[in-house]
């Protein structure tokens, strides 16, 4: 949990403002979100996950909100450097996502005093990979944005910790409904938020979803 709590603090340092179009479907319109329970927005019973499985998470939207707002700068740079007018390139967007699922070991002298937990954690998490921008009449897009160091854990940010055993695909299966029925829904969306001083459209496509690997 330490993890997530670190990465609360460095990487939504404030909540960004940021609206849906068409509204996200089965998640809440609200951005002011932090840690929330790893099973949120599980619309389906959970009888049949195990009453002592721990999971926390950030809401995969929010997370994606504030890495692109500390991508701004880059992706104010990148349209410069490509000799694209910032204030004509307001939609058109796409974001690349990587996702991956690792086993973390065991854990069992990490967490401290409390809850008897299982020994074993599993970390969730993404690194946005580039960023492109597709202009009116234009067949490719172009690219605005490289992750250079996609295996770095700078650019890699923790979505969901989840005490569980990487062998135990039933158990991770359920824990991250919530996060891939969010993914289904973001893909199906658009984001509208504010980068460079102007409101931008941006789309997601994922790929290496590291919870389909498991």
């Amino acid at each position: 949990l330490h993890t997530l709590r670190n990465a609360e603090k460095e990487l939504l340092p404030g909540f960004h403002q940021f609206e849906w179009q068409p509204a996200l479907k089965s998640v809440s319109t609200s951005w002011d979100v932090g840690i929330i329970d790893g099973l949120s927005g599980w619309t389906s019973s959970v009888d049949d996950v195990p009453a002592d499985t721990i999971s926390r998470r950030f809401r995969y939207d929010v997370a994606l909100v504030s890495a692109l707002k500390d991508l701004e700068e880059d992706i104010m740079d990148g349209l410069r450097e490509r000799g694209l007018d910032d204030s004509m390139c307001t939609t058109g967007f796409t974001v690349v996502v990587k996702e991956s699922c690792d086993g973390m070991g065991d854990v069992s002298e990490k967490h401290g005093s409390g809850p008897a937990v299982p020994e074993k954690a599993v970390r969730f998490s993404f690194t946005i990979m580039s960023v492109s921008i597709q202009l009116e009449g234009e067949d490719d897009g172009i690219t605005i944005f490289q992750e250079q160091k996609p295996n770095s854990e700078l650019s890699c940010r923790p979505l969901c910790l989840m005490f569980v055993d990487e062998s135990d695909h039933e158990t991770l299966t359920a824990i991250l409904g919530p996060v891939k029925a969010e993914r289904k829904a973001m893909m199906e969306s658009r984001l509208i938020i504010s980068v460079g001083g102007l409101q931008r459209s941006f789309r997601f496509f994922f790929r290496g979803t590291g919870y389909d690997e498991k």
